[in-house]
């Protein structure tokens, strides 16, 4: 058996192309199928079946379309609600791929009908012998949270989640190969996750928390003590996924016109400046806002969690990183953005004023701010409860656009971890109008420039 990881780090997901040199199972393949067809194609093999290891929450299945393309059979759980035809599966039930053999388990709890396939090759010559695919149930050093589906669910599921790793352990071998879908660094995952890039089922079961615990009480107050926040693009994948997306449309629109666009500014549409946060804070066009493209899987993730949703959007930026983001947004659902390609924003609208925001760092910070200046700190609540500027006022970056009324109207000098989130929220104040400061270092650097941190008091 080999397995070809097609691998998508901007959402921090894999999907994977399992074969015995003739034919192939697809587990969860992401809308952009052009990237599983290549693997096959390479492979040399043919694609017979297509699995889903559940309705995903994190993104937009490429599945029913794969199958459709290649005239393989879909594999959907019977107990999953869809709008398409496909081949009911249900747990314990085993098939064949080729020589592969494969068999369907039960692991309700990142979602309720979620399951994994362990599959097993009776002659792997030098390949793989078995091999997990575990969707987003065992992770790399901890397990797909819970509480995607409600909060009502979330305790319920995580009960679930604590037995259906058990269950998986037990049906393969320890030197199984273990295949997640979602943990690389991705909103899916809960807990202490790794970022180790390859484990066993073996290596799991000796120190994944989710084994250790003998409690599973205990493990359970663990699990959602750790819950933070996730994309609310997220809420709208399952629905997408049960009524059977269509094929993802990666084409380069037509560029939009300079009259158009410098419309669609002073209407206050949202146009997304795909340059990186230095170029744009030095100079860019009244009105746009900053997601900078290029940095690991920040832009879809953000991009999708702080615009509203399925409100009308245009792409600024060169040509390839347009290409790359109109790929990356299909993903999640976000289908066919108008763009205006080009490298400089004055030639993209001349009729619409350049306009700037300081950037500095925590130096800079140190020496410039007054005392009636805001420190606003846009990290998730727990990085803030963590450690923080003394004084500074936290409105994670998700929530800035619904929350911005409640900053006091003063310069306001906007930070995060390493510069991305506040990159986009200084874009966001500005263009509200707000007189903000960019502060584009990293948090760790703070107190060596002086600055007075605090932590949250323990509960």
């Amino acid at each position: 058996m080999e397995v070809v990881v097609v691998e998508t780090t901007q959402l921090g997901d894999r999907s994977y192309l399992v074969h015995d040199g003739s034919v192939a199972l697809v587990i969860d393949p992401q809308r952009d199928t052009d990237r599983v067809d290549t693997a096959a194609r390479n492979a040399g093999v043919a694609i017979t079946y297509v699995a889903e290891t559940h309705i995903h929450n994190d993104y937009v299945t490429g599945g029913l379309v794969l199958a459709r393309d290649h005239n393989a059979r879909y594999l959907v759980n019977a107990a999953d609600s869809v709008a398409f035809e496909r081949e009911p599966v249900v747990p314990g039930q085993a098939f064949k791929v080729g020589r592969l053999s494969v068999k369907a388990v039960a692991t309700p709890g990142h979602t309720h009908t979620h399951l994994a396939y362990v599959v097993s090759d009776p002659d792997p010559g030098a390949g793989v012998r078995q091999a997990v695919f575990s969707g987003g149930s065992l992770l790399y050093g901890s397990v797909g949270r819970t509480d995607l589906i409600a909060s009502e669910d979330t305790a319920g599921l995580a009960h679930d989640q604590y037995a259906s790793v058990r269950r998986l352990v037990a049906e393969a071998a320890p030197d199984a190969v273990l295949y997640p879908t979602h943990g690389f660094g991705s909103f899916c995952s809960i807990g202490p996750a790794s970022r180790i890039p390859a484990s066993t089922i073996g290596e799991q079961a000796a120190t994944n928390h989710a084994l250790t615990d003998p409690d599973e009480d205990h493990f359970v107050r663990h699990l959602l003590a750790n819950i933070t926040a996730y994309p609310s693009y997220y809420a709208h994948m399952s629905p997408l996924n049960s009524h059977g997306p269509g094929p993802a449309v990666l084409d380069i629109p037509e560029s939009v016109e300079p009259a158009e666009l410098e419309r669609r500014l002073e209407d206050g549409e949202w146009v997304v400046d795909l340059r990186n946060r230095v170029a744009f804070a030095a100079s860019h066009l009244r009105g746009s806002v900053a997601f900078e493209y290029g940095t690991g899987s920040s832009f879809t993730s953000y991009l999708g969690w702080v615009l509203p949703w399925n409100q009308p959007l245009t792409l600024l930026g060169a040509h390839d990183d347009v290409e790359k983001a109109i790929r990356d947004l299909a993903r999640i659902g976000i289908d066919s953005p108008d763009a205006a390609v080009g490298g400089d924003p004055k030639e993209l609208a001349p009729g619409i004023s350049l306009v700037s925001y300081p950037r500095t760092d925590w130096t800079g910070m140190v020496r410039a701010r007054t005392p009636g200046d805001t420190v606003l700190d846009v990290r998730r609540t727990e990085e803030f409860a963590a450690s923080h500027v003394k004084g500074a006022v936290n409105v994670p970056l998700h929530e800035l656009l619904l929350r911005m009324e409640q900053l006091p109207d003063v310069r306001t000098w906007v930070h995060c971890t390493s510069g991305y989130r506040a990159g986009v929220a200084a874009s966001l104040l500005h263009k509200a109008g707000r007189d903000v400061v960019l502060i584009d270092a990293a948090f760790r650097e703070a107190s060596g420039a002086g600055v007075e941190l605090a932590s949250a008091a323990p509960a």
